[in-house]
């Protein structure tokens, strides 16, 4: 297996894992909005109904970080297909193999990543 398959096998494997996430958190707000679907407005005054606005924003969330790093995957899937994949896209340097290791969609060098912008 050549570097570029391993790193391909990879990236698909967080893909499935973060696709699968995604499914299944749609899943879970989908039955919480069934759920509370024929519910009275006035969650304030049900004993339950506290914890559902919590927890539905909880899940949308938790969905959207999901969904964000799906997202970070395919475009991690595209740049290894264009060519540019462990390029950094701020400096153009490389990203650094631990780096790739540690996350492999990482789109930028450590130092670019923990660069700050300055304020003036």
């Amino acid at each position: 297996m050549t570097a570029e398959t391993d790193v391909r096998a990879e990236l698909l494997a967080e893909r499935l894992d973060a696709a699968t996430r995604v499914a299944a958190l749609r899943d879970g707000l989908d039955r919480i909005l069934d759920d509370t679907a024929d519910r009275d407005a006035d969650d304030e005054h049900d004993i339950e109904g506290a914890s559902m606005p919590f927890e539905r924003e909880q899940v949308r969330a938790t969905l959207r970080q999901a969904t964000d790093r799906l997202a970070e995957v395919d475009a991690a899937l595209g740049r290894l297909a264009a060519g540019t994949y462990g390029v950094c896209e701020t400096c153009g340097r490389t990203v650094g193999e631990q780096r790739l290791a540690a996350r492999p969609s990482a789109r930028t060098c450590l130092p670019c990543a923990t660069r700050r912008p300055r304020h003036r």
